[in-house]
Parts: C-alpha cells; sequence; structure tokens
C-alpha cells in the first residue's frame, strides 16, 4: 500500500541521512511471525470496550447498513497507522516529539492536551464497562469496588510488570472476542445480501446515521493508537540498541536509529497484520448484533446486559444460556479493557513526556521516568472519578468514540505534514497512494464530523 515511498529523494537538510542497513535476504515465514509486536497490539487494542459498544450500536440500529465500512476503512486506518509507525522508527522519536520539533509548543501542548481530556474520557468509559461486565458474572460485587479494583491492578501492572509480558496474558483473553466470529456464522442470514452489505456503501441521511459514522471512525482511527503507535515503534529501537533512549528532544546529540529496508516492510507487515484482525473482529460483532438483536426488534443497547444477548445464539442449546452468554461477552470486555487501558494511558504519558523533554518508556523503571509514569497513574484515576457523575457507561462508550472523531482530525493535519517532510524522514516520506489515503480520510472524518453537529 506504501510502496511507493520515495526512496531515491534526498533530504533538504543538510543534516546527515541515518544509514540505511541493506539486507538482501527474503522475509521468511518465521521472521515475518516474530516481527508482530507493535502493530498487533495497536489492533487488538483497537477492538476495546468503546469498540465492542460502538460496532454492536451499529448493528443492533442498523443492521447489516454499516458492514461496508469494514473494508473501506481498512486501507484508510492502515495508511494512517504505517505513517505513524515510520515516523517512530525513523525518527527514534515519538509522534508529539516531532510536531514540537515542527510547528514548536504553541501547537503541540493544544494537541497533547485534547489528547490526555479524551484519553481520560475513553480511560473512564472502558474502567466503567469492565465493571458492568464483571456484574453480569458476580452481581453482589458492589459497582464502586470493582471500578476502583480494576484502575489499582492497571496502574500497578503498568509500573511494575513489564509490558511485554503483560500484554501476551492479556492477548490470550482478547481471544474470547473470537466468540463474534462463530456467533456470526451461526446467526448468518443471507449470505448474498451479507456479502453485498460488505461492499456497497449504505448511506442514510440521519443524524443518527451521521452519529454512529462518526463513532464507527473514532473508535477505528483514534487519535491514541496515533501516538501509541509512534512511540513504541521507537521504543522497539531501544530494545534493538539502536539507541539508548527514545529521543524526545530533537535538538539533543543522539545519533537517529539505522533502519534497514526489510524492517520498514516487517513493520508494514505487523500494521496489515493487526489493523486486519481488529477490521475482522469488527465486521463478525457487527454481523452478530444485526441478526441477533436487530432482527428481533432490540434497535438500542442500553446496557452490558442488552449487549451481551448477542452473543446468546452462540449457546442457545446449552443449560442457562443467557448466564453462558454474560460470561463470554464479560471475559471480552475485561479482556480488551486491560489491554485498552494502559495503551490510553501509555500514549498520554508518551505525548506529554514528548512536549516536556521527560525520560520516558515502558522498558523503563519507575525511578528513571517518574513523570511518565504519574501521567499514566493520573490518567487511569481521573478516568475512574468519571464513573461516579452517572453516566451509563454503555453510552459514555459510544460518546467517547464520538469525541474521539473529533479530536483526530486537526492531529491527522499534523501527521500528514510530517510524513512529507524530507527535513525529517528524509527518503522515507509518503508516496502518492498513501497520500491519497491519508487526504481521503481527513476529509471524510471532517465531513462527518460537520454533518453530524449540523443534522443534530
Amino acid at each position: 500500500m506504501t510502496d511507493d515511498i520515495e526512496e531515491g529523494s534526498q533530504p533538504h537538510s543538510n543534516r546527515k541521512k541515518p544509514n540505511a542497513v541493506r539486507q538482501s535476504h527474503r522475509l521468511s515465514p518465521k521472521l515475518l511471525l516474530k516481527s508482530l509486536g507493535p502493530g498487533l497490539i495497536t489492533g487488538a487494542s483497537d477492538d476495546d470496550p468503546s469498540g465492542i459498544a460502538t460496532f454492536s450500536q451499529a448493528g443492533a440500529r442498523f443492521g447489516f447498513g454499516m458492514l461496508w465500512l469494514v473494508i473501506f476503512q481498512y486501507p484508510l486506518m492502515m495508511a494512517i497507522q504505517e505513517m505513524c509507525a515510520r515516523i517512530g522508527l525513523i525518527t527514534g522519536s515519538g509522534l508529539a516529539a516531532i510536531i514540537k520539533k515542527k510547528y514548536s509548543r504553541k501547537i503541540v501542548f493544544p494537541l497533547i492536551g485534547l489528547l490526555f481530556i479524551v484519553n481520560t474520557i475513553n480511560i473512564g468509559a472502558d474502567i466503567g464497562a469492565m465493571s458492568a461486565s464483571v456484574r453480569l458474572i458476580f452481581p453482589q460485587i458492589p459497582l464502586i469496588m470493582a471500578t476502583i479494583s480494576f484502575a489499582a491492578f492497571i496502574i500497578l501492572a503498568q509500573i511494575l510488570i513489564p509490558y511485554k509480558k503483560y500484554v501476551k496474558i492479556l492477548k490470550y483473553l482478547t481471544l474470547s472476542l473470537l466468540a463474534y466470529v462463530i456467533t456470526a456464522i451461526i446467526v448468518g442470514g443471507n449470505w448474498n445480501q451479507i456479502l453485498i452489505a460488505s461492499v456497497l456503501p449504505h448511506v442514510e441521511f440521519t443524524s443518527q446515521y451521521a452519529l454512529m459514522f462518526v463513532a464507527i471512525f473514532g473508535t477505528s482511527i483514534s487519535p491514541y493508537l496515533f501516538f501509541w503507535q509512534a512511540s513504541e515503534e521507537a521504543e522497539e529501537d531501544v530494545e534493538k540498541h539502536k539507541i539508548k533512549e527514545i529521543i524526545s528532544n530533537r535538538n539533543s546529540s543522539h545519533n537517529e536509529p539505522k533502519v534497514a529496508k526489510n524492517e520498514i516492510k516487517l513493520m508494514r507487515v505487523d500494521i496489515a497484520t493487526g489493523i486486519g484482525f481488529s477490521h475482522f473482529i469488527m465486521w463478525a460483532i457487527i454481523l452478530t448484533t444485526a441478526g441477533s438483536l436487530y432482527e428481533n426488534g432490540v434497535t438500542n443497547i442500553e446496557s452490558a446486559d442488552q449487549a451481551a444477548k448477542a452473543l446468546e445464539p452462540l449457546v442457545k442449546s446449552f443449560p442457562n444460556a443467557g448466564q453462558i452468554s454474560e460470561v463470554i461477552f464479560a471475559l471480552g470486555i475485561i479482556g480488551t479493557g486491560l489491554l485498552a487501558v494502559p495503551v490510553l494511558a501509555g500514549s498520554a504519558g508518551y505525548a506529554l513526556a514528548d512536549g516536556f523533554g521527560w525520560k520516558e518508556g515502558l522498558g523503563k523503571k519507575f525511578k528513571d521516568a517518574q513523570a511518565f509514569y504519574l501521567v499514566i497513574a493520573i490518567s487511569v484515576l481521573t478516568g475512574l472519578f468519571i464513573n461516579f457523575i452517572g453516566i451509563d457507561p454503555i453510552q459514555a462508550l459510544i460518546y467517547a468514540a464520538v469525541i474521539n472523531g473529533v479530536v483526530a482530525v486537526p492531529i491527522l493535519i499534523a501527521l500528514m505534514k510530517i510524513a512529507n517532510d524530507k527535513e525529517i524522514l528524509y527518503n522515507r516520506i509518503n508516496g502518492k497512494i498513501s497520500n491519497i489515503l491519508g487526504l481521503t480520510t481527513i476529509l471524510i472524518m471532517g465531513a462527518a464530523v460537520v454533518i453530524m453537529f449540523i443534522t443534530r
């Protein structure tokens, strides 16, 4: 998709161009499998409780009407995340550090301020949904106890447990999302109709459709994923000993990482795999709720137990089918929440550390990056308190997705300019396809936001 990046162009500045290590060997399946990392984690975290709630509501409210967005979104999201990953990999810096260098602090601080606010809201909604899901299984547990426990666990785990070990455990919990794939096959429907709906756009000129359109784009192409992806690629540079630490000050004397051509290819495979998994689950969730809820007249999901009913066809022949479906749903919400909340908080930590020039990185101990970890803790704790102002967690998840969609537009504009800057990326700038997909994303999301506000 982005193989048309200009390899032969020369940088306009007199700065020393980083060496490109040449590798002649082909990409073996074993090497490809081993390369799966930041992109796969990003894809898995994209199906967070906010995504599950949004996709479920889309299927319940519009049936198969929004299935087409899965294929339509895939190249757009892949292009955006590839840009973020390329920026982090080539520069050894996070996205906010690069924005600060290019536009100054007057631009970067409002952007990271918006990111912190929207991430905090998203964290609060995710923790609320996780707690509500626990109560489906153990109704005797007070909501406040479940909420505080999740927040405390996430903060302590992110500080004390190496993130790569933490993620390995949580990946197994997120496999519960495959229950939607099986349920989608069971509830099925007219497969000719489903395939047509998956390819041909269906648009309704209503405020509800506009709101859901923005929510789906907001939960899929989210600002926190931009900052997270770039910083995680920089973390990979540190782990491979290409740089000593993430470069938060672009005027420092740090050497930039040497990047092999094969590493760019492996990064793209990682991105394509992660985003592909994320969108496949998105398709399955919409199809499941369309076939099990929409077809039975449930067109508005207002609670966790309503959302869980979408999985009942999976276990309808079992005794206590309702309870089993609630357990499967709860495991999916809890697993994705425990994976996504650290990503949300971590992206805020990376962004603020970039902005202020702090030491950063999940590979560092708390004593070596105190400000970075304190931002993570503060964002989780602030999100925790959002749960005590009387907002329904399922509805909060959808509105969090809408806010993400609104905030993403100005950040995407800055991202596109950086991805085309030869002084920053040298001969690794965007090609025509990347620019077309990036501009298309900005125009669609910008227009959708405007239409949403006008119709409401």
